[in-house]
């Protein structure tokens, strides 16, 4: 691996998620990483997210890592804060990860599995999926569960299961748009004027996530709630008991 001091920046082969993740790693400073949206005015996104301690873990996370068990495969995995946590404590975890750059960081971190891409192309088999920071949104849209729910079960070993977290967003509800389920959003990352493309992101709540798990034949236990209408659950599908 090169050092930080020798890792050169490659804007115009990266994208903003990637430009922020390899400013704030090789150079410890990077600049706002815009989050645009369908519903408002954009956001920034504190990219110091990715690069979390233990210690800045919140009590979700912390019971989302106490539930994990047997080979664990990390959905989604950013920079490996929850997949290096769980690595050092002797976990057999593997992150997956879309994002080239998230992953080099991993691996220069001492992540020892790690999969650069779109988890749906795994052929192997895990005892737990974790899905975190928001990870039901994968599902992107209402009418992708059936599908959704599918491609994880592929995943799975018999007994099995997916801690996955969620957001209640009926607070936003006004600020929506109103042909839709009003956790069905849109979203688009900007940093250093690069502008990415658009994509579809699913809060769903706790009651429609645990109606939906029922009509796709899974079981949906919600095990933690906070303060901020963020919750966690555990899916498992009933014929894998």
């Amino acid at each position: 691996m090169t050092s930080r001091k020798e890792q050169k920046n490659t804007y115009p082969d990266l994208t903003p998620f990637d430009a922020a993740l390899h400013d704030l790693y090789y150079n410890g400073k990077c600049s706002e990483l815009t989050l645009h949206n369908n519903y408002g005015n954009p956001e920034i996104m504190p990219v110091e997210v990715f690069f979390r301690e233990e210690y800045d873990f919140t009590e979700l996370e912390k019971k989302a890592l106490s539930l994990c068990k047997g080979k664990i495969l990390d959905i989604g995995a950013g920079a490996g804060a929850l997949t290096l946590n769980l690595n050092n404590n002797g976990h057999d975890v593997t992150a997956v990860e879309t994002s080239e750059v998230g992953c080099y960081i991993m691996a220069h971190e001492g992540a020892k599995n790690i999969i650069c891409d779109d988890y749906r192309n795994i052929e192997e088999k895990f005892d737990t999926l974790l899905l975190m920071m928001n990870g039901f949104g994968l599902c992107e849209k209402l009418e992708n569960i059936p599908i959704f729910f599918s491609s994880l079960k592929s995943l799975l070993n018999s007994g099995g299961r997916v801690i996955v977290d969620s957001s209640d967003v009926k607070y936003m509800a006004d600020e929506m748009p109103k042909d839709r389920y009003y956790g069905e959003v849109e979203f688009c990352y900007e940093y250093e004027s690069i502008l990415g493309e658009w994509f579809n992101w699913l809060y769903i709540d706790p009651i429609l996530l645990q109606s939906e798990a029922k009509k796709n034949d899974w079981h949906c236990e919600i095990v933690f709630t906070d303060e901020h209408d963020q919750y966690l659950a555990i899916l498992k599908p009933n014929n894998y008991n």
